[in-house]
């Protein structure tokens, strides 16, 4: 009888470590491991050296993806339909920089991308990364920008000679979606905190208008704390204490400033992870690098 009660925790110890040896069984959907096809477009100046790095690694991990390969540069009038209609068949893209022609009436093709695919969310993650030392530590933002509207509208005319007009345009539709993407993003990684970045104290109808979305978006995540900060403000406590931001959602214009600001905090937008991404597909692409290859630059050419 005492022979039997001294086997039991004997027992309990070896089923114990059987059942941390166990194999776990994945039953796949058929097809789900196949090799998937990604849109490359190699993009302008360091744009070919980058992503050619990534199809480099990939192969190494032998990674069930291939590419699909599209010459596309920034001096086009328009992205070609075969690249539209590729990155819709394959959902993913990666793509280099491409550059934003100054002048001469002809529109970014970043923004034709964007507005074509409805590419509604830029992602870019600000954190501190091993061996680059930075003068700020326990930095770990995420910008969530505005992607279609605002002042990338492209809504520009010359009224008479030497007086231009460019419209910001703001909508209830484009601001929630923004918003509950925001949230949804910091629930689901465990963020706990969202800080909307605004003008509203000047542009009181269209930012006033991005903020009753947000606050209305944000009573539905009552565990997730919610706050606002002025765009002008909120780029004098990033530089002085950035460690005070987790994830931050913006219109289009102040996510450009902001996201730049903050990855530069961080150790430089040439080497902060992020995205476009919309409820269809994604387009990933390198930051804007002050590197460069012989004579190519393209260090502001990015927008």
């Amino acid at each position: 009888m005492s022979t039997s009660r001294r086997s039991v925790p004997l027992l309990k110890t070896l089923i114990a470590q059987k059942s941390q040896t166990r194999a776990v069984t994945y039953m796949p959907r058929p097809g789900d491991g196949a090799p998937r096809p990604v849109t490359l477009i190699p993009g302008d100046g360091i744009g070919p050296l980058v992503t050619s790095a990534v199809e480099q690694v990939m192969e190494a991990m032998h990674a069930p993806v291939y590419f699909e390969k599209y010459d596309v540069h920034g001096d086009m009038k328009r992205v070609p339909l075969e690249v539209i209609d590729s990155i819709k068949k394959n959902k993913v893209c990666l793509k280099g920089g491409l550059r934003t022609p100054m002048g001469g009436g002809v529109s970014s093709l970043n923004v034709q991308l964007r507005k074509e695919l409805d590419l509604y969310a830029s992602l870019v993650n600000c954190c501190n990364l091993p061996g680059l030392p930075t003068r700020h530590e326990n930095v770990d933002i995420v910008v969530i920008r505005e992607n279609t509207e605002g002042e990338y509208s492209g809504l520009e005319h010359e009224v008479v000679p030497g007086v231009v007009e460019s419209l910001k345009v703001i909508t209830k539709f484009c601001s929630e979606r923004i918003a509950k993407y925001a949230f949804e993003y910091a629930y689901l990684n465990n963020r706990k905190k969202v800080t909307a970045v605004h003008k509203a104290n000047i542009m009181k109808l269209a930012d006033g208008l991005f903020l009753e979305s947000c606050r209305e978006v944000a009573t539905k995540y009552p565990s997730i704390k919610y706050n606002e900060i002025i765009v002008d403000n909120c780029c004098m406590q990033l530089v002085s204490k950035p460690e005070q931001f987790d994830v931050m959602v913006t219109p289009n214009l102040y996510g450009n400033l902001v996201a730049n600001t903050a990855a530069g905090i961080a150790g430089g937008t040439g080497v902060m992870p992020g995205g476009n991404v919309g409820a269809e597909h994604a387009v990933f692409e390198q930051g804007a690098s002050a590197g460069n290859v012989g004579k190519e630059k393209i260090v502001d050419q990015k927008k």
